[in-house]
């Protein structure tokens, strides 16, 4: 199984975008899916449901910073490669911002309702899990 079609199906399971993406490259980078999938907890659904930044970005960036991060020396090198992938998820997608990306104000329960009842998550919020891993796995394969 391919690992964006894997994290679509953790998605699809019930686990965040955050998670889902971040859980897909865990075990790689040596850190357990379990605690991945704790730690992106609050990061999915524009963090928290406050019409922040996209949960499958926010998990990419985790993974960045698992691939890439350490110490105060490599914080320039990581802030680039995180601005490398938001730079072709922004192209691909138009935006990093949830609210924007899917249409509707996850801060409002009826809104929630009304984006699951159109099976919003399902479709846009699955594609959006899927291209962060593939894009992901072809900046990781480059550097």
């Amino acid at each position: 199984m391919k690992r964006s079609d894997k994290a679509a199906e953790d998605f699809l399971s019930g686990y965040s975008c955050a998670q889902a993406v971040a859980m897909a490259f865990a075990e790689e980078y040596g850190l357990d899916r379990n605690d991945a999938a704790r730690i992106a907890t609050a990061l999915g659904g524009g963090i928290s449901h406050m019409k922040l930044t996209c949960g499958a970005v926010v998990g990419a960036l985790m993974v960045i910073g698992l691939r890439h991060g350490g110490g105060p020396e490599t914080k320039q090198g990581v802030y680039l490669k995180a601005q490398e992938f938001m730079k072709v998820f922004l192209r691909n997608h138009g935006s990093l911002n949830c609210t924007e990306l899917i249409g509707y104000d996850l801060g409002r329960p009826e809104k929630v309702d009304e984006a699951r009842e159109k099976g919003i998550f399902q479709t846009l919020c699955r594609s959006y899990v899927e291209d962060a891993v593939s894009i992901l796995e072809e900046m990781l394969e480059e550097s």
